[in-house]
């Protein structure tokens, strides 16, 4: 084994270029493979930036050609040498112009062969690239990844530096308040049968932080949900935590679209076109069932409830009748890809999310059409849904009627997603960011019979709405704001409640009493007595905004050490079992489960 003795770095691998050559250099990194010509060497030698040839041919001594006849796959070596003009260049990777004439070879670490292929677009299952997640993270591709959340997260100090921002570290361990997700709950050694909380966000921190004035608070803060995972969830997660105060909404909106600018300016050379187009939530979910809409494609929801309304078809009728609407969108140019059997599956799948079915029409090429419920229209009220359509020869008109309208919204808003990926409609390397605003205050839940608030309860309702609040509750909106970027959530935030009395009346509102909301929130409500200036603010998802930033399918790709479906970590085999004097040290008696 050889050791760095008189050896010291001089270059990362990936960064010598043409301009360097003549240097005498000295590399260290991984092997990434070894070529074995007879009469020549060449090893590639990979770290965090890039590869690099190292050559060794007649004129290099025999020792150390010996030494690089032995290496092998992810052997970590240091090199010293000359850079020289390759004699076959490879244009295809940034140091492909040169080589280095290696004149001292170190072998500092041995390998065992990996138990994959450390190269890009590896094709071995995730859960064995998980389990040997620090192999799977020298792979070029997460590499690339991970150097690109450093440098956002750099932009992002910076830019709230420069807008006067103040970084506070806000704690881990706080008090458990059980809205919305479940806790992941921390139990005390010292207070037995008490427990913290890890928080799920910053959020009454960041207010106190604001009646301690300091006005504006950023934090790249460490979050926790316990809650089932998809794509684009994590139980612990990154947010790029934000409050101001003497604000109102349009300023928090304007810091939001200036980072957003700046971000992709300086992390991808795009160019954000600032104001960043707004809907309110009602438009949202009536022309694209959704209050996260990817706008990078049409399919556009159309309400067709006054042109069938009398028809002879019972479903729509029916639906129209009791309150609820019939919708449709128009697939273009579709009718080769939607055929029968496809358009079955999205009946399926129609549904599964709360849908009685489908109806629909195709217009074939030749002029004639076929319908699911043709039959109960007159020629006069099936040319009427054609022509709201906008339907032509080779589209799939797709429609659901309902009682409840949210039903109806929701169904095609998901059958939108799912059509423009069979279409193959949706742009890549398109950013659609936009603003959806105006938010219901209040959410019914159908479990809980009540209704409950959509966002938190310290969002404040709209000035004009506040005279709705006992009455009407379903009227009432929230001075709430989300970001959405091809039609994923990346922020969410509101203009907060100071006064006392508003407070109060929301908390009675929501079903709290006077003593429960203390309990809860006692350190936040006593603080609003001392003077809380007005104040607002967000939290951006600075995982999903890589992932999206960087076209990953999955939070795993942009996060060093993820967890799985099951929010365990295959590498550390975690969570784990504890020995029982930790539990019993916590007070806490180990639940065994009977086989």
């Amino acid at each position: 084994m050889d050791f760095m003795t008189g050896l010291k770095r001089t270059d990362y691998c990936g960064k010598l270029r043409a301009s360097d050559v003549g240097r005498t250099v000295v590399v260290a990194g991984w092997v990434q493979r070894q070529r074995d010509l007879g009469a020549l060497i060449f090893v590639d030698l990979r770290d965090r930036e890039g590869v690099v040839q190292l050559a060794f041919d007649e004129k290099t001594d025999k020792e150390i050609f010996d030494k690089a006849f032995a290496v092998r796959s992810e052997y970590v070596l240091m090199a010293k040498g000359v850079v020289r003009e390759r004699s076959s260049k490879n244009m295809e990777i940034p140091t492909g112009e040169i080589e280095i004439e290696v004149e001292d070879l170190r072998v500092l670490s041995k390998s065992e062969t990996p138990p994959f292929e450390i190269v890009d677009n590896c094709q071995t299952a995730e859960l064995t690239r998980l389990k040997y997640r620090y192999l799977d993270l020298r792979r070029p591709d997460l590499q690339k990844n991970i150097l690109m959340r450093h440098k956002i997260a750099k932009i992002t100090r910076d830019y709230f530096d420069e807008n006067g921002f103040i970084e506070i570290e806000t704690p881990i361990l706080i008090k458990s308040t059980p809205e919305g997700a479940r806790d992941y709950l921390v139990p005390s050694r010292v207070h037995k049968g008490k427990f913290y909380a890890l928080p799920q966000s910053p959020q009454l921190y960041k207010q106190l932080s604001m009646v301690a004035g300091f006005d504006r608070y950023m934090q790249i803060a460490r979050c926790f949900r316990d809650e089932d995972l998809r794509a684009d969830r994590q139980p612990e997660f990154t947010q790029i935590d934000l409050e101001m105060s003497f604000v109102d909404m349009e300023d928090v909106l304007a810091i939001g679209e200036g980072y957003m600018k700046r971000v992709f300016k300086e992390a991808l050379g795009v160019d954000v076109q600032l104001p960043l187009p707004r809907l309110t939530y009602k438009e949202a979910m009536e022309r694209f069932g959704s209050d996260k809409p990817d706008t990078r494609y049409g399919l556009e929801i159309y309400d067709l409830s006054e042109i069938v309304k009398s028809c002879g078809f019972g479903v729509f009728t029916g639906a129209i009748e009791a309150g609820g609407s019939v919708r449709g969108i128009t697939a273009k140019n579709a009718v080769n890809v939607l055929t029968r059997k496809e358009i079955d599956k999205l009946t399926e799948t129609a549904k599964g999310i709360g849908a009685k079915g489908l109806a629909w029409v195709r217009l074939n090429e030749d002029g004639t059409f076929s319908s699911s419920f043709g039959k109960f229209l007159t020629e006069d009220e099936m040319n009427a849904v054609l022509a709201k359509a906008d339907a032509k020869a080779g589209d799939v008109v797709i429609i659901v009627g309902d009682t409840k309208n949210n039903t109806v919204l929701s169904v095609l808003g998901a059958l939108r997603q799912i059509v423009a990926k069979k279409l193959d409609i949706i742009p890549e390397g398109q950013y659609n960011l936009l603003w959806i605003t105006e938010f219901p205050f209040f959410d019914w839940d159908e479990e809980l019979g009540q209704f409950v608030a959509m966002h938190h309860p310290f969002t404040s309702p709209m000035d004009e709405c506040l005279e709705y609040l006992e009455t009407d509750k379903a009227r009432v909106r929230a001075k709430a704001y989300d970001l959405v970027l091809n039609g994923i959530e990346l922020c969410s935030g509101s203009i907060r409640i100071t006064n006392p009395d508003l407070q109060a009346r929301i908390f009675s509102l929501l079903g709290l009493s006077d003593e429960e909301a203390h309990t809860k929130f006692g350190y936040l409500l006593d603080a609003f007595k001392y003077g809380a200036p007005p104040h607002g603010g967000m939290g951006i998802g600075l995982d999903r905004l890589i992932m999206q930033m960087l076209g990953c399918e999955s939070l795993r790709d942009v996060i060093a050490y993820p967890k799985v479906q099951n929010a365990s970590e295959p590498m550390t085999d975690c969570p784990a079992t504890v020995d029982d004097i930790q539990l019993k040290d916590l007070g806490i008696t180990e639940m065994k489960t009977e086989e």
